[in-house]
């Protein structure tokens, strides 16, 4: 489990709890990704591309560096209103097998993925499976009675729940998806209120494991199966999935995690399960010791599969329109002008909002943003351990919003 945001991030949030995510919120009324249901976007105009997103701008020469110091293994994309403007692969998907990253290659998301279960409870809130103010109780059996009683699926996926989950058995090596549900079903039971509902909770594990068993019991389906079905496979994003380890190490189509080690090597993580990060916000970690990513976060996806998952968000496909804005509304003030949504933050930038969300662990970085109000989608997708995953965020913002450096609202 993992989680964080953009602005004033700190090495903990980024490397121990998925780290980063720029963003900002849809106000009511305001344009999803620049898309309307039943209405072809208008054609863009030479005026509508910055030219420090275009090939051979600023935010382009700013990666091609970063990519010859060794700073940058992954994919970057910058979408307009659906059109690809800036395509980049840098470095090995498997440096065992010698295969390069490219647009085809699916990375892990950590925290990144964890919207999808957001969507998910929005789904069946929709369909009148749920409501956003039902307690825990109302849907899982097996609880303390102060968290059944009172902590809400809006305090869930707001981050106001008042709970904490007790620290996770890093060194644990999964062998099964029954293995990986039994645990973390377990460890969100574990969960106590330590604080009056409503309260903005730090990175708790049940903020999104519990919504996740919550899709189960009111569908019928693994969450796993669920966002499969209902999120990847009806926005068309086919390279995307909840892969396991096997899937992991045989599939060419999925990049592997670089983890530096205390003497500064870099081993492929998912391939040395006994090696663990040395860094103190994360020691002991190895993304590869989960068979599958814990109900509730991560998954793999591509940088393209990332821009139809903007697209279907904004035009219908995922959620109708009001449910959607609802998502992305801003809920929480982080300070400045900086929010959070539901399982993201959100920010103002430049006089427009922005929002996404951004994942980390070791050999892993992720991120992607959406500009609703100029159709803009972004998205850094890395594998290798010091890729400075908020300045590339950073500049991202700046190409697109015309900010000039300090001038993305914060908090």
């Amino acid at each position: 489990m993992d989680s964080d945001s953009v602005r004033g991030i700190n090495r903990r949030r980024l490397l121990g709890r998925g780290g980063l995510a720029a963003a900002g919120v849809v106000a009511a009324g305001a344009p999803l990704v620049g898309a309307r249901p039943g209405r072809a976007d208008p054609a863009a105009t030479d005026s509508d591309i910055p030219p420090a997103t275009r090939p051979g701008g600023a935010y382009d020469q700013y990666l091609a560096k970063l990519a010859a110091e060794g700073k940058f293994s992954g994919v970057v994309l910058l979408s307009h209103r659906g059109r690809t403007v800036l395509s980049r692969s840098y470095g090995m998907a498997d440096r065992e097998k010698g295969i390069r990253n490219h647009e085809g290659i699916a990375f892990s998301l950590s925290s990144a993925g964890m919207p999808f279960g957001a969507v998910a409870i929005l789904q069946l809130a929709q369909q009148g499976g749920l409501s956003l103010s039902d307690t825990v109780g109302a849907h899982l059996k097996g609880f303390a009675k102060d968290i059944a009683e009172q902590v809400t699926v809006h305090h869930l996926l707001s981050g106001t729940s008042g709970l904490s989950t007790p620290d996770e058995d890093v060194q644990r090596v999964f062998q099964s998806r029954e293995e990986v549900y039994g645990y973390y079903e377990q460890w969100v039971r574990q969960s106590e209120l330590v604080a009056v509902p409503g309260t903005r909770t730090s990175h708790s594990g049940a903020d999104v494991g519990i919504p996740a068993l919550i899709v189960e019991a009111v569908s019928g389906k693994t969450y796993w199966d669920y966002v499969q079905e209902n999120i990847f496979g009806r926005c068309g994003m086919t390279g995307s999935a909840f892969h396991t380890r096997p899937q992991w190490l045989t599939d060419e189509h999925i990049a592997h995690p670089y983890m530096t080690l205390a003497d500064g090597s870099q081993v492929d993580a998912v391939r040395n399960l006994d090696k663990g990060s040395p860094h103190a916000d994360v020691l002991g970690k190895n993304p590869g010791r989960g068979f599958i990513d814990a109900p509730g976060v991560g998954g793999f996806a591509t940088a393209p599969d990332l821009v139809r998952f903007a697209r279907a968000l904004g035009d219908g496909t995922v959620l109708d329109r009001p449910w959607a804005e609802l998502l992305t509304g801003a809920k929480i003030p982080h300070g400045g002008s900086a929010f959070g949504a539901y399982d993201m933050p959100v920010h103002i930038v430049n006089g427009q909002w922005v929002f996404g969300r951004g994942g980390g662990n070791p050999g892993v970085s992720a991120n992607w943003n959406i500009y609703p109000y100029t159709g803009w989608v972004g998205v850094v997708l890395g594998n290798c351990d010091g890729l400075p995953l908020q300045e590339i965020t950073g500049r991202e913002m700046q190409a697109i919003t015309r900010a000039s450096p300090g001038n993305g609202g914060g908090g």
